[in-house]
């Protein structure tokens, strides 16, 4: 078996092993962040259970620590208390970013995990199966509940040769994106593997993992060797280690990559998968430069950066920020003299923590171009609607804040940057590590006033009569769906929250669908091909659930918004033909008879257009568990009903 199998197998409750099918399986861990993580605990709370049931749950605070208001303060006032009381570990802001702090202090190979948050799988790059999940999933997972996913097909991606200087491993998840897309790759995952392997350090694994998120696969993982084993050696926890490799090739499909053969590469505006060369753009103005992020906020990249500055002066007319990925990473570099190597350059050293990469704050200038190392570059993901971002490694960022414009960093003397011996290790902002799984019952929750309940699904109904109140193209990510930024404070808040529903792609869609929801109409979402790329943010179904969607009509459905829109009784239909994506235009009225019926019989269903009474095909693929659950109007409302 491959590494995917034989973690899968081994933690497999129910169903059967074959590509395609729906299989349940065990989870040792979970994580949850605090834009997510607020929702997932209301969740869990209302499942009545005691403590948490996982081997280890970690609640981190990384995305909303700009505390401009009450809002967020209050979130995470609320997700203390409820770590405390259920048995979660809480991880304090300013700690650091949770997919580095996991990959640090908690990450196992072998083990399953799974977080509210899509990029999850960077824990693949310890040897994990860690997979982005909807914030009810994690929540079912903590109370001992099994996960559900379909058995995927298991794609070999074979590394030889060796990377030259100045290209790194945001390269070569960039050069795998430039092949395989950011779409059509849904019940997938990326296996790595081949002699190259080795010369990689779980830091960069990490970094290709992480990104396999914008490939639109389940998740991606590397195998546990005598790197993994240092990299735990180093963090004081060589007894969480254990070997893991593929026995043979053994995969759906394989791809060999030359790591020698590649350049620095860039994902261009407004997509991970719009892949060019850096030397297209060489001497191209930018104004902003950001590095950090999930993806590469590691000890090795801003070292890496901060070798490539020292003793030299960022470009007068760039702005450059810094945010490591956890406190380990800035005490380090502070013992080493390299922190103030950094300020000296002219950085801004920003906190531990998501921000800018979500548009929390750093938000580029108007038609600003801007270099960053995170993973996505959807339009207005910054903060700002019209800069054009571009994802580079994190020595393109530093070569090109020298330069003031695109630059390729191979024309620097670009530093090898080796895992310590031994990393700084400080876990005094982990709370609750002596309680975990146990908890403090007479703990009392905090809930300030923007924390708000969980609006109840209602249960399918047999004809459905509705509006397409929305349509829109290709690539609608859930940034598009459920703007970040200054709006991710509401997320505690659904009614608050819900206002802004597609707020940029169509302003009025929030009147619209009050209006036919309180008319007693069902809403209907028309998309095009990969709606519901990007973040697990299940924001992106409850809101429109609480706003009486009732079914999304697509041509392609990314994984985790369609697990989430089945989750809140939404109905995530395909066009049989999807030429008839073209004959619905927002505004007309649909209706469909024996909705009940057609799903839980074979999902298939003839949706009427009054408006040019004319008629289309739909079809949707459900497993029996995701019958019950639409046809009771989502898990919640299922699990009261004893249909779960």
């Amino acid at each position: 078996m491959n590494v995917t199998e034989k973690i899968l197998r081994a933690h497999l409750v129910s169903g059967n092993p074959v590509a395609g099918e729906e299989v349940a399986i065990r989870i040792d861990q979970t994580l949850t962040q605090d834009a997510t993580g607020t929702m997932a605990y209301l969740q869990f709370e209302s499942m009545d259970i005691d403590r948490v049931k996982t081997e280890l749950s970690v609640s981190y605070v990384d995305h909303n620590t700009v505390q401009i208001g009450f809002e967020n303060a209050d979130d995470h006032d609320y997700l203390q208390s409820v770590a405390k009381r259920y048995g979660i570990v809480y991880s304090k802001p300013g700690n650091g970013i949770c997919h580095q702090l996991h990959l640090e202090r908690f990450g196992k190979p072998g083990k399953t995990l799974i977080g509210s948050d899509s990029h999850t799988p960077t824990g693949g790059g310890i040897g994990m199966i860690a997979i982005g999940a909807g914030g009810i999933d994690v929540a079912v997972a903590m109370g001992g509940g099994a996960y559900y996913i379909a058995w995927p097909k298991v794609v070999g991606i074979r590394l030889t040769g060796a990377l030259p200087s100045g290209v790194s491993a945001k390269d070569v998840i960039l050069a795998v994106l430039r092949r395989f897309g950011s779409k059509g790759n849904v019940g997938k995952v990326f296996e790595y593997y081949g002699p190259a392997v080795a010369t990689l350090d779980v830091p960069s694994r990490a970094t290709i993992t992480n990104m396999g998120a914008e490939l639109g696969v389940t998740t991606s993982v590397f195998p546990s060797d005598e790197v993994t084993r240092a990299f735990l050696r180093a963090q004081g926890r060589e007894a969480d280690w254990v070997p893991l490799a593929a026995d043979d090739e053994t995969y759906d499909e394989t791809w060999e990559l030359d790591l020698s053969t590649l350049e620095p590469l860039a994902a261009a505006p407004h997509n991970p998968g719009n892949i060019e060369t850096v030397a297209e753009h060489v001497g191209q103005r930018v104004q902003q430069i950001m590095i950090g992020s999930c993806t590469n906020s590691s000890y090795r990249d801003i070292k890496t950066v901060a070798l490539l500055l020292k003793g030299r002066q960022v470009h007068p007319d760039v702005e450059v920020g810094i945010a490591c990925g956890s406190k380990q990473v800035v005490r380090m570099l502070a013992d080493e003299g390299l922190l103030g190597e950094l300020i000296a350059s002219g950085c801004r050293i920003l906190e531990n923590a998501c921000g800018f990469c979500i548009g929390a704050h750093m938000s580029p200038s108007t038609n600003a171009v801007c270099l960053r190392t995170s993973n996505r570059n959807f339009e207005g993901r910054s903060g700002t609607q019209s800069a054009k971002v571009y994802l580079v490694s994190p020595e393109t960022a530093a070569a090109s804040a020298l330069a003031g414009a695109f630059a390729d960093p191979r024309t620097l003397d670009v530093p090898s940057v080796e895992m310590p011996q031994a990393f700084t290790v400080d876990d005094g902002m982990f709370l609750y590590r002596d309680t975990a799984g146990v908890g403090i019952p007479e703990t009392a929750i905090v809930r300030g006033p923007n924390i708000g309940q969980v609006p109840p699904g209602k249960p399918l109904p047999e004809r459905l009569e509705g509006v397409a109140t929305v349509k829109v193209g290709d690539k609608i990510t859930t940034d598009h769906i459920m703007p970040a930024g200054s709006r991710l404070k509401y997320r505690s808040n659904i009614p608050e929250y819900a206002k802004y529903v597609f707020e940029h792609t169509d302003p009025k869609f929030y009147a619209n669908a009050t209006a036919n929801r309180d008319a007693g109409k069902a809403n209907v979402i028309i998309a095009g091909e990969s709606y519901g790329q990007g973040s697990s943010r299940e924001h992106a179904a409850l809101c429109p659930m609480y706003l009486g969607v009732r079914a999304v009509i697509a041509k392609g459905i990314e994984r985790i918004h369609r697990a989430n829109l089945i989750n809140f009784g939404i109905v995530p239909f395909a066009f049989v033909d999807p030429a008839d994506y073209d004959r619905v235009s927002q505004g007309d009225a649909l209706v469909i008879e024996g909705l009940r019926g057609a799903i839980a019989g074979d999902g298939r269903a003839t949706v009427r257009n009054l408006s040019d009474n004319s008629t289309f095909d739909v079809k949707t693929d459900l497993s029996e568990r995701q019958k019950r659950l639409i046809l009771a109007g989502g898990l919640l409302a299922a699990v009261a009903q004893g249909q779960a």
